[in-house]
């Protein structure tokens, strides 16, 4: 279910030449743990066995892609180049280094497999809420939103056989936090991942529309990690719960509002503006309204270890924190009011954006992705011919002006008594209360 694989493949069987697939592992990326690396690392096991059933050699490269791919190409003769796509800056570099440092007779081509509808083909330009992006979304879903051909066995075998992954040397190789645990109740790779998405169809897509933002329900897909890891395709998902449309519209058609149109959104946005981390990147009534109360008081105010420890006077605050800790991801309406503290109890904007973004990218699975701007792989998958969360919650990204008030001048505001009327929050904070 990958676009890129399936043109590589194309290319290859219409020039009769064998066909590689190399993904770099770098050292670090952001502020990925051995949580982030150690989920990656297992579901590409599953695809270096896959590969090897196809017939198709699965290499290893250990180190940034500009400094051991183009030596590949070099060696191994290949005659063209096929990566994805991520809208982030960093995975946009890597392109560009590897562009600049491959022989001149290697065509080079990018393919959006993260999005149904590629980024680029949605809308030229930073659209500015949902409103205006969904039309232009669902106008090009029928010829995009398809059934996937299948990968098959490729006929044309290399000259010499890929070395078995040193998946130790892998490990060891990485540089970094190994503090941050790997968490038990998500499996890597793709056949635990369309496990899951099945049980959400079978068990909780009934309850998804009616009771996604109840924090105590069992109602969300809680695919995100393999979203955002590219071991389920957002495609195949969609697909599949679109079959049950006649029996559960309400659930089905709030899905894909969340996980094509807020989602593609959300790539949009890291897309075409370079300032996607930054209060900068923010519209100028948000960056207006927040200048004007930096110096505002604020009712707390709490330092990065105080919050990282889930240490606040806010109860239910504290319990998504260490949820997030825990188990590597936050109930999705639970982010935003998590966020938005952050705003009311840090000295400014700026370093309420700054905690934000750490916090997000030190714990949650699908942190390091352009919906935690607005479910980023920490390498770059290639193969071979041979957020919507911190920004909206705290500058108003894709949001409106609502009514002015300290702190968060025109921001929309979120409080403890709003959530309490929303669902039962002592039930949750008894969940997660902090371990003795």
């Amino acid at each position: 279910d990958n676009w890129a694989f399936l043109y590589a493949q194309r290319l290859a069987l219409k020039q009769e030449l064998p066909l590689r697939v190399c993904f770099c592992l770098v050292p670090r990326f952001l502020d990925a743990t051995i949580r982030h690396y150690g989920f990656m690392l297992r579901g590409l096991q599953e695809v270096a066995k896959e590969c090897t059933e196809l017939n198709i050699p699965f290499h290893v490269l250990l180190g940034y892609a500009k400094d051991v791919l183009p030596a590949f190409v070099v060696r191994h003769g290949v005659g063209g180049l096929v990566t994805d796509f991520c809208p982030l800056r960093v995975p946009q570099q890597w392109v560009e280094d590897v562009r600049e440092r491959l022989p001149e007779d290697v065509p080079f081509a990018q393919v959006d497999a993260h999005n149904i509808v590629p980024c680029w083909v949605t809308s030229p330009k930073q659209e500015y809420s949902a409103w205006t992006i969904r039309s232009k979304i669902h106008r090009q879903l029928p010829e995009f939103l398809t059934e996937f051909p299948p990968v098959i066995q490729h006929p044309y075998p290399p000259s010499t056989p890929a070395e078995p992954v040193a998946w130790e040397a892998c490990d060891s190789s990485l540089q970094v936090d190994r503090t941050v645990k790997e968490v038990a109740w998500a499996t890597p790779g793709t056949a635990a991942g369309l496990a899951v998405l099945q049980s959400f169809i079978a068990e909780r897509l009934a309850s998804f529309g009616s009771h996604r933002n109840d924090p105590n329900k069992a109602a969300l897909s809680n695919l995100s990690p393999w979203f955002h890891f590219g071991q389920v395709s957002t495609q195949r998902a969609i697909l599949e719960v679109q079959k049950h449309h006649g029996k559960h519209k309400e659930s089905v058609d709030v899905f894909v509002e969340e996980a094509v149109v807020r989602r593609e959104l959300a790539e949009n946005f890291c897309y075409y503006n370079k300032n996607y981390d930054s209060v900068q990147g923010a519209y100028n009534w948000a960056q207006t309204t927040l200048k004007l109360h930096a110096k505002d008081k604020r009712p707390f105010l709490y330092k990065l270890q105080e919050l990282e420890q889930g240490n606040t006077h806010d109860t239910l605050w504290n319990a998504a924190q260490l949820q997030m800790v825990q188990e590597g991801k936050m109930h999705g309406f639970l982010r935003m009011y998590w966020a938005k503290k952050i705003l009311e109890w840090t000295h400014s904007p700026e370093e309420a954006l700054q905690f934000a973004i750490y916090l997000n990218d030190r714990y949650e699975l699908d942190g390091r992705d352009p919906n935690g701007y607005a479910p980023l792989r920490a390498g770059m998958l290639t193969l071979c011919v041979c957020p919507a969360g911190c920004l909206w919650s705290i500058c108003g990204i894709h949001d409106h002006g609502w009514t002015e008030r300290a702190v968060f001048g025109k921001i929309r505001y979120m409080n403890y008594a709003g959530c309490k009327r929303k669902f039962d929050v002592g039930q949750f904070e008894r969940r997660y209360s902090p371990r003795k």
